[in-house]
């Protein structure tokens, strides 16, 4: 009897850090299609991260694209139905919260195959960010729902969701970055060098949501607050190709001490977030990673659907807003710090992934389609 198939579907650059370990992981038991929708289609933010990886080249890339929530979604769910209608797979793997984790469930849930989501039950409690919408959705879909942490659980009973579809499991993303942590390291003098920094503190800045970006207003303000630290710590920013096109639409100029650079992989970017003095972000993942690292984060967000990292101090909430930037900047560098212990971010989340699909497929039909119910 040939091996079962779980098709695992990436989409954006952190979810190339999140699938890695898991398609590894079931590739012991299962068939694995990696599928890339093409939401990030851009080499440096998807190919490069594939190499930095590991992974094998997609089966396929639905080549979405850019584009509104609507035009991203809908361009998935009509090219992964004709994929999953060809390729009728046993299971269908989606990890994180972006438009492409949405429509892939959705396309699978419509024809009957059952779903896991890498990363379920987190939450921000604000349906403004479109991710928010994204995770509760792909949550009520999936059979399987593997979690990070304990509060992402808590999330899910509060929403009604059955024990047993629920399965701590850890952080995959931290399996990747233990994985390649000491690859990244002896990259680091090489990687510091080319980029500008080499023999010196630096500072790490990220900025890509909507929220921040696409309003000139806010974008331009954090950039000023992050310019006020920059004066005495210079700030390395890997410039988002988004950010980049909202920036000269709006005719703004970085500030003296921001080094802008081309967006790096995965292992040069793990390298200087190890080494960096700071991070400002408004990322998702790097709350996580930053914590693991023992660095400093700072978040530009009012919300952030990882409450464990602030509750353990590894990482602030920030607003947009230039003296607050500074006072919290000036607070962080001012500190001692410490990687921070979390149950399961042990670099084997990937490995219970698999075991339990393992032992659900063993099971027989009715406990692989029965969760879903």
């Amino acid at each position: 009897m040939s091996a079962k198939v779980i098709t695992v579907v990436v989409a954006a650059r952190p979810n190339f850090m999140k699938a890695g370990p898991v398609a590894s992981a079931l590739e012991e038991a299962f068939e694995v299609d990696l599928v890339h929708t093409g939401q990030h289609y851009d080499r440096r933010l998807s190919g490069a991260f594939l190499e930095d990886l590991g992974m094998a080249d997609p089966a396929l890339n639905l080549g979405v694209g850019s584009g509104s929530h609507a035009e991203q979604t809908g361009g998935v769910l009509i090219a992964f139905e004709k994929y999953l209608l060809d390729r009728k797979p046993s299971a269908v793997l989606v990890v994180g919260d972006v438009n492409s984790t949405l429509a892939a469930a959705l396309a699978a849930a419509k024809v009957g195959i059952p779903v896991g989501h890498v990363e379920a039950g987190l939450r921000s409690g604000d349906w403004t960010m479109p991710e928010e919408i994204n995770r509760v959705l792909t949550d009520r879909l999936s059979c399987w729902l593997f979690t990070p942490s304990a509060d992402a659980d808590v999330n899910l009973r509060a929403e009604g969701i059955a024990d047993d579809r629920i399965h701590l499991v850890g952080n995959v993303m931290i399996d990747t970055l233990r994985s390649l942590l000491p690859e990244a390291r002896e990259r680091f003098d090489d990687v510091a060098g080319r980029l500008g920094v080499a023999g010196g503190d630096f500072g790490l800045l990220t900025l890509h949501r909507p929220a921040t970006v696409d309003v000139p207003a806010e974008l331009a303000r954090a950039l000023d607050g992050v310019g006020r630290v920059s004066a005495a710590l210079p700030f390395l920013f890997p410039v988002h190709p988004r950010t980049t096109a909202r920036m000269a639409s709006a005719g703004l100029a970085l500030p003296a001490g921001i080094i802008a650079v081309e967006p790096v992989r995965y292992l040069d970017f793990l390298s200087l977030m190890d080494r960096a003095s700071l991070v400002i972000t408004d990322s998702g993942g790097m709350q996580e990673e930053t914590s693991v690292l023992g660095v400093p984060c700072l978040t530009m967000r009012p919300t952030t659907e990882r409450p464990i990292t602030v509750e353990l101090g590894t990482n602030r909430l920030i607003p947009a807003d230039p003296d607050a930037i500074a006072a919290a900047a000036a607070e962080a560098l001012a500190q001692e710090w410490t990687a921070a212990v979390i149950p399961l971010w042990d670099g084997r989340a990937a490995e219970r992934i698999a075991a339990i699909l393992r032992e659900q497929f063993d099971s027989g039909p009715s406990r692989e389609r029965g969760l879903c119910s």
